[in-house]
């Protein structure tokens, strides 16, 4: 059987945690043999792994004391004896040990392909991050593109009353980091012209009291709710009526995905990853970074007519389908994994 070892040194959350989770998960659920090691900096995630069957180690990956980390993936690849070694960003890619194993790094953004030295295959969330990569000197051969997926079958919608929010208002969900480049500070001033609609801002970062003083500037304290981080992103979605993705920077955006697959009317912002795949009128309306009135107005157009949002919630999900199911990620991964076993 293939075994697959997979190295994550990422944040407490963030989107690229989600989908190294899911896509673990996924792949077992796809009969892959697998460990893991990782920070123990999120017990849901590591509870999830564990759950699943999945061998889970924890290391610090501190690369000012590098020693510790090293003796763990080395030890937990003597014992598993994998096939690859699968590097989920940056920091992760620093730490690949060289061995019998196949080394491959993971991008979710424009990393240095420099991080992954040790790494003899590539793989990209799409192709513009799989462009810049053969653009830092990675042989095109070497490098792959598999799609992230989303996947929500089970997840029942949140009760508003909960956050003292009316059934009959429409609601705007936003999924993001609180962090300048997800450009919620827009959301928050487009939102100041459309009565009655609420937000819920599900997410954490450096900028959580900037945006709550925002809140209070735009007199919007009462239709705004800010939920932290949360792990139930399908049911949040299921909850709104109108999935809002307004980053200045993305590299690709995983909300949109997860907005299709959840059924969602989708609106964003033309971010360098996000104008890929977000087709305007189709499977989302897509308006220009930083443009508070167009953001105002395809919200406004969206809440009144409701044939654009199940027009938007086909075409959403004929994108899903296509692209960006469990299945597709499934079928796409292990062909790669099978491709490239013991071409080192």
């Amino acid at each position: 059987m293939l075994k697959v070892m997979h190295v994550m040194a990422g944040a407490p959350q963030g989107g690229a945690e989600n989908i190294f989770l899911e896509s673990v998960l996924a792949l077992g659920e796809a009969g892959l043999d697998q460990a893991v090691v990782t920070r123990g900096n999120n017990a849901f995630r590591l509870e999830a792994l564990r759950r699943a069957g999945i061998e889970t180690r924890t290391a610090s990956f501190n690369t000012l004391m590098r020693l510790g980390t090293t003796r763990t993936l080395r030890k937990t690849a003597a014992q598993f004896a994998p096939d690859i070694i699968q590097y989920w960003m940056g920091r992760a890619g620093t730490f690949a040990i060289r061995g019998p194993a196949v080394n491959v790094g993971w991008y979710g953004g424009y990393y240095k392909l420099s991080r992954f030295a040790n790494c003899a295959y590539h793989v990209a969330l799409t192709q513009d991050i799989a462009d810049h990569i053969v653009a830092q000197g990675a042989a095109q051969g070497r490098v792959e593109i598999i799609h992230t997926y989303a996947d929500f079958p089970d997840a029942a919608p949140v009760d508003r009353a909960a956050y003292d929010t009316p059934e009959d208002a429409p609601l705007l969900l936003a999924l993001a980091r609180l962090h300048p480049k997800k450009g919620l500070d827009v959301l928050l001033k487009a939102l100041a012209d459309i009565p009655g609609a609420y937000l819920w801002i599900a997410g954490e970062g450096p900028i959580e009291a900037e945006l709550k003083a925002l809140t209070a500037q735009l007199d919007l304290e009462a239709r705004v709710r800010f939920l932290g981080w949360r792990d139930d992103r399908g049911a949040l979605l299921k909850t709104a009526d109108i999935c809002v993705f307004p980053s200045r920077y993305e590299p690709f955006g995983t909300v949109m995905v997860d907005a299709w697959a959840a059924g969602t009317p989708l609106i964003a912002a033309a971010a360098a990853g996000t104008k890929v795949y977000v087709k305007n009128e189709d499977n989302g309306l897509l308006v220009a970074i930083d443009d508070v009135a167009g953001l105002r107005d395809a919200i406004a157009r969206l809440i009144g007519d409701a044939a654009l949002q199940r027009n938007l919630v086909a075409g959403g999900r004929a994108t899903f389908e296509a692209t960006f199911s469990k299945a597709a990620f499934q079928k796409a991964s292990l062909a790669f994994y099978a491709r490239i076993r013991g071409t080192v």
